[in-house]
């Protein structure tokens, strides 16, 4: 026979799952703190497995865990205050009759946005960008964001700190911005989100090449942005990272090895990524309005709809990331042209343009413009100069899969 009680826990824990980032938005609106807002929400979730099995789930769980919390925050700063001033601000505030209106669908999802954009505010440094992101909008505790980010726990907790301190005492407003803001505050969101994928998707140190939890959480955040504020580029960015992604099971062997893009198993692939992806992508360029993001997610639908590397359109690649120095001629997005040049042209032609780009002093730390120099070398049977460059790769990558991966081919340069 079901135990009422479990149901009942059940029902809470899946209500947690489900909408505590919802109701800890709402509560932020209403609070106008980050840790009074997380406090109420803990407070709320308690009462409930308290006073559901007493009294039945309410008929909307998100309304009665929004209007509990805050009027068990309220109690809190009553008692700190000991029934001071403060007492008849909570009393007028306790006085509003329409708890219900403060959940609403609307106003829960434009808190989300809300705190989204506030997490992601440009005066709060990049790497607090993230961790409040991860932390606040997607619920990661502060020891899985530090585990994913090779950052000790402590180390990532006061960072998560001092954001909020700086939220706090900068007056941050807790906003969309406006719409003649939206262009500069979107694009730090989107920086942020896609930031969280890379390092998922190609981890910048450790044992394995990707971290599949984080590069979901970036994708669960791109869905919700669009979701709530479907701009052209937030659909590039989605699209970009749901095509990537869509190769994951390809990228590895069965040891964890690297596997180069021109010799995966297509077949592995995931086509219903692919289709999504390619969907948004399309959406995107219909509207003209488009950005880095959307050029970037229209050269890896060129690449996901090649049947194999030998078919890959080349020449449409080129053309891509001639559009996309268009909108940012930075160095490794000539390098990756350089690449792609060197697949229509031949090694010699990508050679000739990486090695300007090394010349100017650009890129001299980045482990992947000596790589793609080292691998045209190869090509072309220049062994000496292949094998200093893929030792110049070698000593700055701190990310095993790709350490074995550049001492395999080493070693096949033979001796």
């Amino acid at each position: 026979m079901t135990d009422p009680l479990n149901n009942v826990h059940e029902t809470v824990s899946a209500v947690y799952l489900s909408d505590s980032r919802r109701v800890l938005a709402t509560l932020i609106r209403l609070l106008g703190d980050f840790d009074a807002a997380e406090e109420a929400l803990h407070e709320a979730f308690r009462a409930a497995l308290e006073q559901w099995p007493r009294e039945g789930v309410p008929k909307s769980p998100r309304a009665w865990l929004v209007s509990t919390g805050r009027f068990k925050a309220i109690d809190a700063m009553r008692r700190r205050a000991r029934f001071g001033a403060l007492e008849e601000a909570g009393d007028a505030d306790i006085a509003v009759i329409d708890t219900a209106a403060w959940a609403d669908e609307e106003s829960v999802e434009d808190d989300r946005l809300r705190l989204i954009f506030t997490c992601c505010h440009p005066a709060l440094a990049p790497d607090a960008q993230i961790a409040l992101t991860l932390r606040e909008v997607c619920g990661l505790t502060t020891e899985e964001i530090a585990r994913a980010f090779l950052t000790p726990a402590p180390t990532l907790a006061q960072r998560i700190v001092r954001a909020k301190g700086k939220i706090r005492d900068a007056r941050i407003p807790y906003e969309v911005p406006a719409r003649s803001d939206l262009p500069e505050r979107l694009d730090a969101v989107l920086r942020v989100i896609y930031l969280v994928f890379n390092e998922g998707y190609a981890a910048s140190s450790g044992a394995t090449l990707t971290r599949h939890d984080v590069s979901a959480e970036a994708i669960r955040l791109g869905r919700l942005l669009v979701d709530l504020l479907p701009e052209p580029e937030a659909k590039g960015l989605l699209a970009l990272m749901l095509l990537h992604d869509s190769r994951r099971a390809a990228r590895t062997s069965a040891s964890g090895e690297l596997i180069l893009l021109e010799e995966q198993d297509r077949a592995l692939w995931n086509r219903d990524q692919i289709g999504e992806g390619i969907r948004l992508v399309e959406q995107a360029l219909s509207s003209r309005r488009f950005g880095l993001y959307t050029i970037q997610a229209a050269i890896a639908a060129v690449h996901a709809e090649a049947p194999s590397a030998d078919a890959t359109d080349w020449a449409e690649i080129v053309g891509l990331y001639d559009a996309l120095l268009g909108f940012d001629a930075s160095p490794v997005i000539e390098l990756n042209r350089a690449v792609a040049l060197a697949m229509r042209d031949g090694p010699a032609a990508g050679l000739a343009i990486i090695d300007r780009i090394l010349a100017r002093g650009d890129l001299a730390d980045y482990r992947l413009a000596h790589a793609a120099r080292a691998e045209l070398c190869r090509r072309l049977g220049r062994t000496a100069d292949a094998r200093g460059s893929f030792e110049r790769a070698l000593a700055l990558t701190r990310q095993e899969p790709e350490r074995r991966f550049l001492e395999r081919r080493i070693a096949g340069l033979g001796g």
